[in-house]
């Protein structure tokens, strides 16, 4: 008798401690970033962020020699070290400028624009409710900044530079999915961003303090602590469980930047990060139901 290979295993409870745990890690990087301050420029914290967590590429250096990468591979990983150098520093510049919640919240907007992009660049099809979804992200975004009631900040503006310039690098992941293991994906992106940080860090140097170099290590340490709890929690659950856990991390920004960082809690963020974050998880919802009615059992990502 044939054996039928077996749908994987969904451990939701499991999935959601996983996400859970990614959600502390993600906001301890956020928290510490906001705590080493801007006496660093931006470019220089992030070149600084990703060359220390350079040590926990070692596992990977296998897998990466192993792998022949010809010469359009090596292409689209140079494109989406581009985008995510650029997002990159746009996102150390905005935790300078603006509070932590507001970060958090903008950051959300994030699918949003890999939405978009897959649309726009690869032909998806975006049905009414999804369109729908994407505008009530917007507006979302708009409760957060209230242009025209209250000043729309420089740090406001790069973090929704952030979220496209990450998008751009997701959409090109997703490309690169079948061309090479993750393993290899995420090696590339630390060594091309590194490379990517160094002549804008160079340009205007400051002298790091050991303490400020080992907060910055911390950083790295959480990141790449992050993205691997993030992997176990896709791996045991579909995203449709654990998206909805994202919020979490906006509550407890909220709750860092108001006991560390003395910053007021603003209603206004959290109703407009809740918001975009609902019509995020609609989207998820929507696409692994598709995902279902053409291919049952699959449990891979749209993008």
């Amino acid at each position: 008798m044939e054996n039928k290979a077996q749908p994987p295993v969904s451990r939701p409870v499991v999935g959601v401690l996983w996400m859970v745990v990614t959600g502390f890690c993600f906001v301890g990087v956020t928290a510490i970033v906001k705590h080493v301050g801007g006496r660093i420029p931006a470019a220089e914290s992030a070149f600084l962020r990703y060359a220390l967590g350079i040590v926990f590429l070692i596992p990977m250096l296998k897998p990466l020699a192993a792998a022949k990468l010809d010469r359009r591979t090596l292409a689209l990983f140079g494109l989406r070290g581009v985008a995510h150098t650029f997002g990159v520093i746009l996102w150390f510049y905005a935790m300078t400028q603006i509070p932590l919640a507001e970060v958090t919240a903008i950051n959300y907007l994030n699918p949003v624009f890999v939405t978009i992009g897959a649309a726009l660049l690869f032909g998806e099809v975006l049905a009414a409710r999804r369109i729908l979804a994407i505008c009530v992200a917007l507006f979302g975004a708009l409760v957060i900044l209230r242009p025209g009631v209250r000043e729309i900040e420089t740090g406001h503006i790069a973090m929704i530079g952030t979220a496209v310039f990450f998008a751009v690098g997701y959409l090109i992941a997703g490309r690169l999915a079948g061309r090479v293991p993750p393993v290899v994906v995420v090696a590339m992106l630390s060594i091309t961003v590194t490379i990517g940080l160094a002549p804008f860090a160079a340009a205007n140097w400051v002298a790091p303090t050991v303490t400020e170099i080992a907060w910055l290590f911390g950083v790295a340490a959480f990141a790449t602590a992050g993205h691997y709890t993030m992997t176990l929690a896709f791996a045991a659950a579909p995203l449709t469980v654990t998206q909805p856990v994202t919020f979490l991390q906006l509550v407890w920004s909220v709750s860092l930047g108001a006991i560390l960082f003395n910053e007021a809690v603003d209603m206004w963020v959290v109703i407009g990060g809740s918001t975009i974050l609902a019509a995020v998880t609609f989207i998820t919802w929507r696409e692994a139901v598709l995902r279902r009615r053409v291919t049952p059992g699959a449990n891979e990502a749209k993008f």
